[in-house]
């Protein structure tokens, strides 16, 4: 009886985190958040003029994000190429392009906190930006002329279930 308490147990356990969300910008996260790239027009279509455009000849722009408190080292990575006059998210996932040109890239960080009031629509790029409650390395007059699709961009985290714990390193 004892053991099979015990059992029990560790299945519930293991049933639990089978199904618990991944940690928010985690490479697991990051791919979910690929997904709904493609599925929100103003991304898809609102980013698939100028800005996809700016690519250094590269076909492709990088985005790395990651929450400042859990560390830099926990950086992902997007992938987004012009594909049928639209911006779409090829990759999603793991950092696989470690040397970023940011006259075309971008890397972004915040706080958990501040990411989860992004994600919730409390504010925008430009608040978020002013306030410097977003940091950010990459084109910042390219990312002022695209602040609705950058603010749907941002609502991502308040769209896609994600763990408050820190992702693993």
């Amino acid at each position: 009886m004892k053991y099979t308490t015990i059992a029990l147990a560790a299945l519930a356990v293991l049933a639990t985190t089978a199904h618990a969300a991944p940690a928010m910008m985690s490479p697991e996260w990051t791919a979910q958040a690929c997904d709904a790239w493609n599925k929100d027009a103003t991304l898809t279509n609102g980013l698939a003029d100028q800005w996809i455009k700016n690519d250094k000849g590269r076909g492709h722009k990088i985005i790395h994000l990651y929450r400042t408190d859990c560390g830099e080292t926990t950086q992902t990575e997007m992938k987004i190429v012009p594909k049928d006059g639209k911006a779409i998210c090829v990759y999603g996932g793991a950092v696989q392009n470690t040397k970023m040109d940011h006259a075309a890239d971008y890397t972004m960080h915040a706080t958990t906190e501040r990411w989860n009031e992004m994600g919730a629509g409390q504010y925008g790029p430009m608040k978020a930006m002013m306030f410097g409650r977003l940091k950010f390395t990459g084109p910042k007059m390219e990312a002022m002329g695209v602040m609705g699709p950058f603010g749907a961009f941002l609502q991502l985290p308040g769209k896609i279930a994600g763990d408050q714990a820190c992702p693993a390193k």
